[in-house]
């Protein structure tokens, strides 16, 4: 054959009966009609081989698979019947239809434009005379339509930056395996590419554009791929500017929002914006806003396009809702004689107060606001001013020609400072507290006889009420801290002392023991002892109390025993007690009392007085 490609789609051999002269070859055959049955004749050698493998024209095929449109040749070889002249018959299984007789008696059979008719399993089988071999086995021809090609790119990105290096790739599902031959359309210059790839080492504005591909095998083509869009991304960034040229933009201002491309200029571009709502046709460099309102908060960014290349997007460019000024102030009291300064600012704003266009209004609270003038503060600078009155003050900004103003800030107080001056006091006045006793912390303003209202400040967990008077009657560790203590007149709440001096109350979760001695700890009978009862803080205010240990008589053991209150034991200011006549062992316990409810220590450990000559066998307590 002619063809200049020749390749195998389908391979398999079938054993075949050659029908002949026995004479001439040295074997029976048998008959077979077209309906596949055979007459019985003894065969007396072994029977050629025959094959039948398809070949397509001018394409490599590793499959049965073939495409619509494309030719291909199936051929009938019989291997051990060289030289012998063979006339061919040919069928084809159709479904529904069974076989197929073809009109073909050479050994190909070529399909010139396969169609969908075609598809199907062929068979051939080889005659001599009026001897048939056997039907080869079938090989099934699939047809399909020609695949639709894909374009991808590498990287996936469909806006890539002028130099970098791009890929072009035309993929055929299905097709892999098969020796396509490519063409391509796309971009903006002629390409002569035939594989399935086209790479673009350095990328400029040109080949950028709508990149489609198709393929061909034989003699079919597939259809052109669907575009895919290249853009060149170039190396110019857009400028988003408003006018007028403030940072920040507020709620109710008017506003022209522009795009412009530096280095651009003579091209005739076509611009995007964000957000999208801008991009009503036709998209121009400017977005003029009459009232700014809350839905047209957010970032605003522009780029430009032509023909298939963009530039950069700008930087973003943000409009706020509406703005409320803040009002500082460097003390919140007007010292005696003193002023104290206030600051207006308009925030968020890295800018200076000029370059924002601000204008600052200041007012003071008298029954209403009133716009305050060079007679009511001195005016520092825009955006600052020194009072020296107290009272309630407010301030808002304002700009452009049609003035709009900002929220007012919240309100400040200012406090007037009088000369009275507070003093923190404790009651009982004890350097420590102990957990569960009663103290009262107390403010107390001395000069007049003006009537106040109280304000406390402290680091103690617990705060005290706006009162003169704190009374914590079950103290705890959560009461410790600084206190201390400013009044305001209730005739002029603007007019107040100065923080008091900090007191400190220091509570401890422990409970006291008082620790109690003897003397003498060994006597004779009738003579006199002393106790000693000694406390942390001994001064603080302390009772005493005297016990004598009565042990439990059924144990044996002081550990069980009670206490007996001693005569005239009850609460003595004297921190000893002396017992006359001591004539026996025993032991003695003591305790202390301080404050209204009274609160009590625990009792001390027994201390033991020896009487010479007695002694009494029990287990003392464990000191």
């Amino acid at each position: 054959m002619g063809h200049s490609l020749l390749c195998m789609m389908g391979f398999f051999l079938l054993s075949t009966v050659i029908c002949g002269n026995a004479e001439e070859h040295g074997y029976d055959s048998q008959d077979t009609d077209e309906s596949g049955y055979q007459s019985k004749e003894q065969r007396t050698s072994a029977p050629p081989k025959l094959t039948v493998f398809l070949q397509p024209s001018k394409t490599q095929l590793y499959s049965s698979v073939i495409y619509r449109g494309e030719t291909v040749t199936v051929r009938c070889e019989i291997h051990g019947g060289e030289g012998v002249q063979w006339t061919y018959e040919w069928r084809r299984n159709e479904w529904r239809q069974g076989w197929v007789k073809l009109h073909e008696t050479s050994s190909e059979y070529t399909i010139s434009r396969a169609t969908w008719s075609d598809r199907g399993g062929y068979s051939c089988r080889g005659r001599r005379g009026s001897s048939w071999t056997d039907w080869s086995d079938i090989i099934t021809m699939t047809i399909l339509s020609p695949p639709k090609p894909t374009v991808t790119l590498q990287p996936s990105w469909t806006q890539i930056n002028i130099g970098e290096t791009v890929t072009v790739r035309c993929v055929i599902q299905g097709g892999e395996r098969a020796r396509w031959t490519y063409e391509w359309r796309g971009g903006q210059k002629n390409i002569h590419e035939t594989s399935s790839e086209y790479r673009i080492s350095r990328l400029t504005e040109s080949d950028g554009g709508e990149y489609s591909c198709r393929a061909t095998r034989s003699s079919s083509w597939t259809e052109w791929s669907v575009s895919t869009t290249l853009r060149v991304t170039v190396h110019i960034k857009p400028t988003v500017t408003l006018q007028p040229p403030w940072p920040q933009i507020y709620s109710g201002e008017t506003v022209t929002v522009r795009c412009e491309i530096q280095g651009g200029e003579g091209a005739q571009w076509t611009y995007e914006w964000r957000p999208v709502k801008l991009n009503t046709p036709p998209t121009s460099n400017e977005y003029r806003i009459i009232t700014v309102t809350k839905s047209d908060s957010g970032g605003y960014s522009c780029r430009g396009k032509r023909s298939f290349s963009w530039t950069k997007w700008s930087d973003t460019l943000t409009v706020l809702s509406k703005p409320k000024a803040e009002l500082r102030a460097d003390r919140t009291a007007v010292p005696v004689g003193g002023s104290v300064t206030l600051t207006c600012s308009v925030n968020p704003s890295s800018s200076s107060s000029s370059s924002s266009g601000w204008k600052y209004y200041w007012y003071r609270y008298d029954r209403y606001y009133k716009l305050l003038t060079l007679r009511d503060a001195v005016f520092l600078s825009n955006g600052q001013i020194s009072v020296s009155e107290g009272g309630y003050y407010r301030c808002r900004g304002g700009r452009g020609e049609h003035v709009y103003y900002t929220e007012d800030s919240e309100s400040v107080r200012i406090d007037t400072t009088v000369s009275n001056r507070p003093v923190v006091t404790l009651y009982p006045n004890w350097s420590e507290i102990y957990r569960g006793e009663t103290i009262t912390v107390r403010c107390e303003i001395h000069g007049g006889d003006t009537e106040w209202d109280y304000e406390w400040e402290t680091n103690s967990i617990r705060k005290p009420p706006n009162q003169n008077e704190y009374r914590i009657r079950s103290a705890s560790s959560s009461n410790s801290g600084n206190y201390r203590c400013k009044g305001r007149m209730k005739s002029s709440q603007h007019n107040t002392t100065e923080w008091s001096d900090s007191v400190t109350l220091t509570v401890s979760d422990n409970k006291p023991r008082p620790v109690l001695t003897v003397s003498p700890s060994w006597l004779s009978p009738g003579a006199s002892v002393t106790l000693n009862c000694e406390v942390e803080h001994q001064s603080a205010g302390w009772s005493f109390y005297w016990y004598k240990a009565v042990p439990d008589l059924k144990t044996y053991n002081y550990k069980s025993s009670s206490y007996e209150l001693l005569p005239d034991g009850n609460g003595t200011a004297q921190d000893s007690y002396i017992i006359h006549g001591q004539t026996h062992t025993a032991g003695y316990v003591c305790r202390a009392g301080r404050g209204d409810p009274e609160y009590h220590t625990d009792h001390s450990q027994p201390k033991f007085v020896w009487s010479a000559g007695q002694f009494v066998s029990l287990c003392p307590f464990n000191e």
